[in-house]
């Protein structure tokens, strides 16, 4: 609402101050000074006090209008613009308790007689369908009489056998043909009619064949039409349909995915004959279902069409032949990539080369994204990837080895080949890229490298002095041992491959890594492969597109443009693009939203034409099964790249009975969506890397959800398997206590049977289940009534000893029986 001070009023309605608080005062208001606030309840009550002081009555408002203007563009020819404006009135009336009572009774009138209308009209209604059934069964019963005596008659003439054997596809064509009209029939019709009928009764019921329609003219049945008025009837309901005398077979073009309500189309029939026929395939589904092609090329098949499966892919053949480009190759520095085993040394071997220490700000010195660097070294440039190590990286290695032209094998001499050793040289071996090996720590007294040749041999990396083609390199990242070797052995792997781009041509790389920055958006670290990338461009990545509006290296600074096997950070994106997809830059912003806008389509209907057949493969498996326990998390982590690797880690984790589903995950910290997520599914929250912001802290406390922070993966997945561990709930195992056996029965008034035992093996325990075995098979199991030694009630007796045992609610006691005590106990499962 606005508010003015007492001054800025008087200057509005031009009238003194002194005056102004005058007549406030007098109006009961309580202001005395010009800076005063005068807010708009305040200002009506001066109103109406001034109105009833010039002797004018004050009513309150009765009526409001309000009034809209919007204001819309068109485009007319393509370039002309048409600015078009719509302005809108409402007037609202509050009506007086009078009118409103009034209106009421109006309403209620308007019911009773509206009632009372239906009623009559239904009684009339019922009243002519009683009289009309009596008038056909009247008729009906005429009619039969009638034409009995003339039905031999009828038979024996010649032109009416004829007409009866024409009249068979007469009425074939009339039940295929559409319904036409009659024209209104004359009374001269009528009485030619009853007289014909009277002279041959029996084809009464045959006489409209001649009379289906009165058009005028003849028509294409060669019948005569007569009557008056010709020129005043109408064709009504008449086309020139006529019924296939065959299956039309048609051509279906099927792309990658198609929906049922389009393959209907395509194949000329209704959606529900080919969801009918889906059902009886086995396949549920609706209109709007997505079917992948396998199945629709099926389905069109089996209901006798031609298939042509077409591609989808035109846009992004169209986009590839928009980025050929010939120009002059320059020689480009090579891109480097260190995997091997975790705490194996590869951050710390590049922080001596690139004289930076990266590790130190890792959590828990384990690198958990992908570091690129590009290093200027004495003998020339080299890129660097520093990937993760431990296991839950494995797709985050696998990008790696695809965008590198060689990768550094580090591999710790006092350790040996490890799982991570063999999976990146598997990763290597398959992207084709040749391994350089650097064993590294050798500066420790237990260091062995022939361990290391021997066990990359059996890897199929042979080392140079054995005959192979694998430089093995003895390096020690802390002394800075053959580090240049090292890279001198690089640079001869990268002279050998004879690595070209064109500096000249547009920008293409790859995406490394990519997470969401809070003060600057979508962030994606990009290496260049060929080509140039400038500040400006407009590029295209996977589903995401934008325009370069930054661009740092990977000490934070900015530039204007990079080469060839350069790393950048790039911003302007308008989302994060998933790691290992491709960048291209594009001419304009046009191709790039219509190419991003198709792929995310297509990228959707993939996904749900896959999940929709998981779906369908699930139910007969799942089927008489046990519903599984489940723990729903929503997962937030900082960079794309932990959490794919994340999410991965934890949808192994799990048995039959109990498993983990991500039912969120992103980019950036914790909001407030992600916390409603959580509370709706019944989920974890868990941040890796991140923090909540107010919005979601606030809902999590009043609603207590569980949300927890990590900085490092093994916590997190060893946090979820407790929580699994603890779903799964305790085993219940039996632990045999004591064995007593029967050596005599005695009866007693009080507990019937009792057995004269001798406890054999462990200790007999009064409170404890008991079974009774006779020849080693159990035959009754409840529990003891009474354990006696002598005449005294004792609560257990050990082994050796004698004792009397009543058990309850059985006296089938006989020599030579055992009696097997033992307890339950629960016992913790684990995964």
């Amino acid at each position: 609402m606005t508010q003015v001070t007492v001054k800025e009023l008087a200057q509005v309605v031009d009238t003194p101050v002194e005056r102004l608080l005058q007549q406030m005062r007098e109006a009961g208001l309580s202001h005395t000074s010009a800076e005063q606030v005068v807010t708009d309840n305040e200002k009506q009550a001066l109103l109406a006090h001034l109105k009833s002081s010039h002797g004018a009555k004050v009513d309150e408002p009765r009526k409001i209008t309000l009034q809209r203007k919007t204001t819309t563009k068109l485009k007319v020819g393509g370039s002309k613009t048409i600015s078009v404006e719509v302005r809108k009135k409402k007037t609202f009336v509050k009506r007086s308790p009078d009118e409103i009572e009034a209106e009421k009774q109006r309403e209620l009138e308007e019911q009773r007689a509206a009632e009372e209308a239906a009623r009559l009209k239904a009684e009339e209604e019922a009243r002519i369908r009683a009289e009309e059934e009596a008038r056909r069964q009247t008729q009906q019963q005429a009619e039969a009489a009638a034409a009995e005596p003339r039905v031999a008659e009828v038979a024996s003439e010649p032109a009416t056998a004829e007409l009866l054997v024409a009249a068979a596809p007469v009425e074939e064509r009339k039940k295929e043909e559409p319904r036409r009209t009659e024209k209104p029939r004359s009374d001269e019709d009528e009485r030619r009619d009853r007289k014909h009928a009277q002279h041959r009764p029996s084809l009464k019921a045959k006489a409209p064949l001649t009379r289906t329609v009165r058009t005028g003219e003849d028509d294409a049945d060669g019948f005569r039409r007569g009557g008056r008025g010709k020129s005043k009837l109408k064709k009504r309901n008449q086309h020139g349909f006529q019924s296939p005398t065959g299956p039309v077979v048609r051509e279906v073009s099927i792309g990658e995915t198609i929906t049922v309500a389009e393959l209907a189309q395509q194949m000329s029939v209704k959606a529900a004959e080919v969801i009918k026929f889906m059902f009886k395939m086995g396949s549920p589904v609706t209109i709007n279902q997505v079917l992948d092609r396998e199945t629709a090329q099926l389905v069109a098949e089996e209901l006798g069409h031609k298939v042509k499966l077409v591609s989808d892919n035109a846009l992004e053949e169209q986009l590839a032949e928009l980025l050929k480009f010939e120009g002059e190759s320059a020689t480009r520095a090579p891109v480097v990539t260190v995997m091997g085993h975790v705490d194996h040394g590869k951050t710390s071997l590049l922080d001596y080369i690139r004289r930076a220490k990266v590790a130190v700000g890792e959590a828990g010195g384990i690198t958990q994204h992908i570091g690129a660097y590009h290093v200027e070294t004495e003998r020339g440039m080299v890129t660097f990837l520093d990937t993760p190590g431990h296991a839950a990286f494995t797709a985050m290695r696998a990008r790696g080895a695809k965008a590198t032209d060689i990768v550094i094998l580090v591999v710790a001499a006092d350790d040996g080949v490890m799982p991570q050793t063999q999976e990146a040289v598997q990763h290597a071996k398959a992207a084709g890229v040749p391994i350089v090996v650097a064993i590294n720590k050798i500066d420790k007294p237990d260091a062995n490298p022939d361990n290391i040749k021997n066990g990359l041999a059996a890897l199929d990396v042979i080392p140079e002095e054995w005959g192979g083609d694998t430089p093995f390199i003895p390096v020690s990242a802390k002394m800075g041992t053959g580090v240049d070797e090292l890279l001198e052995a690089v640079l001869l792997q990268a002279e050998i491959l004879e690595l070209k781009a064109t500096p000249s041509a547009p920008g293409r790389g790859v995406v490394v890594e990519s997470r969401l920055d809070k003060g600057r958006g979508p962030v994606a670290t990009v290496l260049v492969q060929d080509g140039t990338l400038r500040q400006g461009d407009m590029v295209l990545c996977g589903v995401n597109f934008g325009r370069v509006r930054a661009m740092l290296d990977e000490n934070g600074k900015p530039v204007k443009e990079a080469g060839p096997s350069i790393p950048v950070e790039i911003l302007g994106l308008d989302g994060t693009p998933e790691a290992g997809d491709d960048l291209t830059v594009v001419a304009d912003e046009k191709k790039a939203r219509e190419v991003a806008l198709f792929r995310q389509g297509k990228f959707r209907e993939v996904k749900l034409a896959r999940a929709h057949a998981g779906k369908l493969e699930n139910i007969f498996e799942t089927m008489g099964q046990d519903e599984k326990k489940t723990l729903n998390i929503v997962l937030k982590a900082d960079v794309r790249g932990s959490l794919e690797a994340l999410q991965g880690s934890l949808n192994g984790l799990g048995n039959d009975e109990v498993q983990v589903r991500v039912v969120g995950g992103g980019v950036g910290g914790i909001t407030e969506s992600d916390a409603n997520l959580a509370l709706a599914s019944n989920a974890v929250l868990f941040g890796f890397n991140v923090r909540a912001d107010a919005g979601a802290r606030k809902i999590v406390e009043a609603e207590g959800l569980d949300m927890r922070y990590y900085n490092v993966i093994y916590d997190i997945i060893e946090d979820v398997k407790k929580a699994l561990t603890g779903m799964l709930g305790s085993d219940v195992r039996e632990n045999i206590l004591g064995i007593a056996e029967v050596r005599d029965v005695f009866r007693s008034p009080k507990f019937g049977a009792v057995a004269g035992c001798m406890v054999t093996e462990g200790m007999v325990h009064r409170n404890r289940p008991i079974r009774v075995l006779r020849d080693d098979v159990v035959i009754f199991e409840g529990e003891l009534e009474s354990l006696r030694r002598f005449k005294d009630d004792v609560s257990e007796v050990r082994a050796g000893m004698e004792c009397g045992i009543g058990v309850k609610s059985y006296n089938d006691v006989k020599v030579g029986d055992k009696i097997e005590v033992f307890e339950k106990v629960e016992v913790a499962r684990s995964l």
